[in-house]
């Protein structure tokens, strides 16, 4: 052991890496606890139930609780719009919480409930208020929304039935902060301000609107959020068309590096399940309909993201901001994109076929909009009890570095071909985090389309393959211009 530390003391003047800063080494106390999760941290998880009218059961949940749970969520935020399936979904998913050691609570879209609809809501509240699997904050049956400014929040009150700890997505200046418990912040992504990627003079972070809440909130709870990735490529193939990306390359690191410093009373993680916007970490294979995803989300597996938070949301409720301290298994997490982003798939992509239908201004044609903003690179998380040399291979391209114990983000130039990675201590390869991606970079457009969403792989790799299943992958060829290849990856 003492001879590896002089070997890596050696090698030092020839690689670098991210010290520690002071900061990291400060911890605070943990919460108490309680059945009510008085004072609590907790760390919710959006999960879209618009996505999944074909489960039979609610053993059809079972999968997704429990993975959930063992990460440490608390609780699913179930998504609802107004669908007629909705109740059947709701029960399932309410029973099998309950059956998991797992909460959920409903969070009301109001892309489809009306602002007029307060009565409406508290009935739907009212509903499963009393059911084993809500969840309770403060001894109040937690509810909140996806946006809803404007919503009689006196009467989803009454309607009710049961004190409610009310925390929508209300926006600073819209909604009317002194009616409710709490708020969410939807916007987990650097903007222009305007649902764009950011531009040269305009540019909203995401700490920018963490300020801005808990301006607005005058000491009641904030949720804040937390999101790996955005990308969306629909084209006039649906009636929802929408084709743009924000900056996301490190962002599900460094944000849970800044959740650990900023210390609120709730997270929520966007999302479990919305493949259509490639910010999902639950896996592929989770039940599920096709809306037209299916296209940029096969053969893209994102399980490392939910396996790379499992030591920052141990450290955010233990009010640590050392998640070195809760790694408990070490493991390798890495992320990129399939095609660097000069690829030119102007010839075969969907957007450039036909006209779009959206009226709202979310579509254009090609290259995804804010395409500028993420780089051709592969980025890795290493989750070590112990430094070790890293070596990445992307392509023709190589980069040795040293990655010092904790919880370390690396990036390194994407070359077309091959990824892979080897760990080495003192020598030796450390054979279960070193490996080949299942998958290539190419310079050709898988598909036919521009794909920004990530593959996310981790060593040691999972003992088996995430793919879609069937039911996601029924509108695969729908607006396609080549034949695709199904489940590419075995």
């Amino acid at each position: 052991m003492f001879y590896f530390f002089v070997a890596l003391v050696g090698l030092l003047p020839f690689f670098t890496f991210a010290s520690p800063t002071p900061v990291d080494y400060i911890t605070n106390t943990m919460a108490s606890s309680t059945d009510e999760n008085v004072g609590n941290k907790l760390v919710f998880c959006h999960f879209m139930m618009g996505i999944v009218s074909n489960r039979e059961s609610a053993g059809d949940y079972d999968d997704d609780m429990k993975r959930a749970r063992d990460a440490g969520i608390d609780a699913f935020a179930l998504n609802i719009g107004t669908d007629s399936y909705s109740d059947t979904q709701l029960y399932y998913a309410y029973e099998s919480a309950a059956n998991n050691g797992m909460k959920v609570f409903i969070s009301f879209d109001f892309n489809w409930w009306q602002a007029s609809q307060g009565s409406e809501v508290g009935a739907k509240i009212a509903q499963y208020a009393s059911h084993p699997g809500q969840l309770m904050v403060d001894g109040k049956v937690f509810v909140s929304s996806f946006t809803g400014d404007g919503v009689d929040v006196d009467a989803i009150r009454s309607a009710a039935g049961s004190e409610i700890f009310f925390a929508p997505n209300f926006h600073p200046g819209q909604g009317d902060f002194d009616k409710i418990d709490g708020a969410l912040s939807w916007m987990g992504w650097d903007s222009n301000g305007h649902n764009r990627a950011p531009t040269d003079g305009q540019k909203v972070t995401v700490e920018d609107s963490d300020e801005a809440y808990n301006d607005a909130l005058q000491g009641k709870p904030y949720i804040a959020p937390i999101s790996p990735w955005f990308s969306t490529h629909y084209g006039p193939e649906v009636s929802y068309s929408k084709n743009w990306v924000f900056p996301s390359d490190l962002l599900w690191y460094d944000r849970w590096r800044e959740i650990l410093r900023l210390s609120p009373r709730f997270v929520e993680i966007i999302t479990w399940n919305d493949y259509g916007e490639s910010h999902y970490i639950g896996p592929l294979s989770s039940p599920h309909t096709d809306d037209g995803a299916s296209k940029w989300v096969m053969d893209m597996p994102h399980n490392g993201w939910l396996d790379m938070a499992k030591p920052f949301i141990a450290a955010y409720k233990a009010g640590s901001r050392l998640p070195v301290r809760f790694i408990e298994e070490e493991k390798l997490v890495y992320w990129y994109r399939p095609t660097p982003k000069d690829v030119d798939c102007d010839a075969t992509d969907t957007t450039m076929q036909g006209s779009s239908s959206n009226a709202e201004g979310e579509f254009s044609r090609g290259r995804p909009d804010g395409a500028d903003t993420m780089k051709d690179e592969v980025f890795v998380v290493t989750m070590l009890k112990m430094p070790a040399l890293v070596r990445v291979q992307s392509g023709d391209k190589s980069e040795t570095y040293i990655a010092p114990p904790g919880v370390w983000s690396h990036s390194v130039p994407m070359g077309v071909g091959a990824q892979s990675f080897k760990v080495t201590r003192g020598f030796r390869t450390v054979q279960a985090l070193s490996g080949t991606s299942l998958r290539d970079v190419v310079d050709t457009c898988v598909c036919g389309i521009y794909n920004f969403n990530a593959y996310v792989g981790t060593l040691p790799a999972e003992a088996s393959v995430d793919q879609l299943q069937p039911a996601g992958l029924t509108m695969l060829s729908e607006g396609l211009q080549v034949t695709p290849q199904i489940n590419t990856l075995g």
